[in-house]
């Protein structure tokens, strides 16, 4: 249910005509759902001081920042990103709730779009759609925290800030694409799937690939709290599976873990201008700290700070990026230190 002292976002969907892909693919129309909190305000030169982009991860949508433990530490009057005085936008990203994915229609000849495509989407919503021409912040969560990175290098003048949440700045690889690469495997190689053209849900691969994702999405502590018993762990799973078969489609979770496979920042780090406030925690499944990339890399970042969060009761492994109150003082003090407040 959502908090009273902030206002309910405002839907809308932005068309990019003759859409080109990196890969040379194109989409006549390209349908950019999103949402938006707040109003825009602009300085005397025209220049948008006070948006904010939030972008999701794998499989969401804008939706999962009205979750209470998101948007009610946040948006509210005298939080962070108070709406009364930020201007939010959440965007779907391509292939991703209301935005134009392969479900749609075109199924597995569907373009195949990777993260640059998703943030030149972004970046077309943004000024063409919205009329903001600059960012007072971006900030994202797991596949929103790896377009953090590309933001930055592509467009380091477009931002005051960036916030990535749960990533990190270098290629998918190791346990990471291991994973990714099971559950993509999973899909593709179950008969039903033909190709992406099935008629009916490849179950069988689709089952075994959710199987994947939620243990590579789970924190064990929250896990075990939540589940103490056998049966409860069973129960969780079963309606866990239920519920997910019954809203997911194989081509859409496919081609967005597949927009990752030539992801990487590192070579351009030092492209980035603005001041970025990266966190991690340390009950991540997926990034995990014990590789030292994430201290490693943000050495070569002019203004970065790399932030881990130690495993406690209120972190939740890899969904850590969507409990605000774990880190919303390192938002504050990023806002602060960027020194543009509205």
């Amino acid at each position: 249910m959502r908090a009273a002292n902030y206002p309910a976002p405002r839907e809308g969907t932005f068309t990019v005509h003759d859409f080109h892909f990196r890969d040379g693919e194109t989409l006549p129309e390209l349908h950019l759902h999103y949402a938006t909190l707040g109003t825009p305000v602009r300085d005397a030169q025209g220049v948008v001081t006070n948006a904010v982009l939030i972008v999701h991860g794998t499989t969401g949508s804008w939706k999962q920042f009205t979750s209470p433990h998101f948007a009610d530490e946040l948006f509210g009057a005298g939080q962070p990103l108070d709406a009364s005085r930020f201007f939010l936008v959440l965007p779907d990203a391509i292939g991703h709730g209301g935005s134009s994915k392969p479900s749609d229609g075109l199924k597995g000849r569907f373009p195949h779009y990777n993260y640059d495509d998703m943030v030149a989407a972004q970046h077309e919503l943004l000024t063409q759609g919205l009329g903001v021409n600059h960012l007072r912040l971006m900030m994202g969560t797991s596949m929103g925290c790896m377009h953090s990175w590309v933001w930055g290098e592509t467009y380091p003048d477009f931002m005051d800030a960036l916030m990535p949440l749960a990533c990190l700045p270098v290629q998918i690889a190791g346990r990471n694409r291991v994973w990714r690469k099971e559950t993509m495997d999973a899909i593709r190689l179950d008969p039903a799937w033909k190709n992406g053209e099935y008629t009916e849900e490849p179950l069988q691969g689709l089952r075994a690939a959710l199987y994947i994702m939620v243990i590579a999405s789970s924190a064990p502590l929250q896990m075990q709290k939540a589940f103490p018993t056998r049966e409860q762990a069973d129960k969780y799973l079963d309606d866990f599976m239920r519920t997910r078969l019954a809203q997911t489609d194989a081509n859409d979770m496919l081609y967005a873990l597949d927009s990752s496979r030539d992801y990487d920042p590192s070579p351009n780090l030092e492209k980035i201008q603005a001041p970025v406030m990266f966190v991690n925690s340390a009950d991540d499944f997926i990034n995990p700290p014990e590789l030292g990339i994430a201290e490693r890399e943000i050495k070569r970042v002019k203004q970065g700070k790399f932030v881990l969060i130690p495993t406690s009761e209120q972190t939740h492994g890899h969904g850590t990026h969507t409990w605000a109150a774990v880190w919303k003082s390192y938002l504050e003090e990023l806002l602060a230190e960027s020194n543009r407040m509205p």
